[in-house]
């Protein structure tokens, strides 16, 4: 059988990117049983309200759903357990630094398959104020805005 290559995604937090400001982003192998990476390659998995904590000089993942495979036996996984994610040293402690700052926080953004590995991609993030959502959405409006009348003047129809 070939090796798989490329990125094909599993799951992506898209609130995230809404309620954090993205400071940092890093990519870290996760350590899973054999039913999470069954349950996975159906392409089941929610981050929505998972976190990453420093623990011990080790970083978890936290919260992550990823469903019962339902093909297994006894040995099937708890669906919200607590994953190890592997991260270099040096990454490692620099989030430590980091986290311990005050208001910030370690938030999954996109569980993918890399060269036929689970990978996670992690954020060091700031939450953001309510005001800060609101201008954000209006910015992005804008630019939506724009790029419709700049397509519409590249199509020579002009309203």
């Amino acid at each position: 059988m070939p090796k798989e290559t490329g990125r094909k995604a599993i799951a992506q937090n898209r609130r995230a990117r809404h309620e954090y400001d993205i400071l940092d982003t890093y990519e870290a192998g996760v350590v899973l049983t054999g039913t999470e990476v069954k349950s996975l390659r159906h392409g089941r998995a929610s981050l929505v309200d998972g976190f990453a904590q420093v623990e011990n000089g080790e970083v978890w993942l936290h919260a992550v759903h990823i469903p019962e495979y339902t093909e297994g036996t006894w040995t099937n996984h708890a669906p919200r357990r607590k994953r190890k994610l592997l991260l270099h040293r040096s990454e490692i402690e620099k989030l430590v630094g980091k986290t311990k700052e005050g208001g910030l926080t370690l938030v999954p953004l996109s569980l993918y398959w890399k060269d036929g590995r689970a990978k996670i991609e992690i954020a060091l993030a700031r939450g953001r104020k309510s005001y800060d959502k609101r201008h954000a959405l209006a910015e992005k409006d804008a630019k939506r805005e724009m790029a419709r009348i700049m397509g519409r003047q590249a199509k020579g129809r002009h309203s």
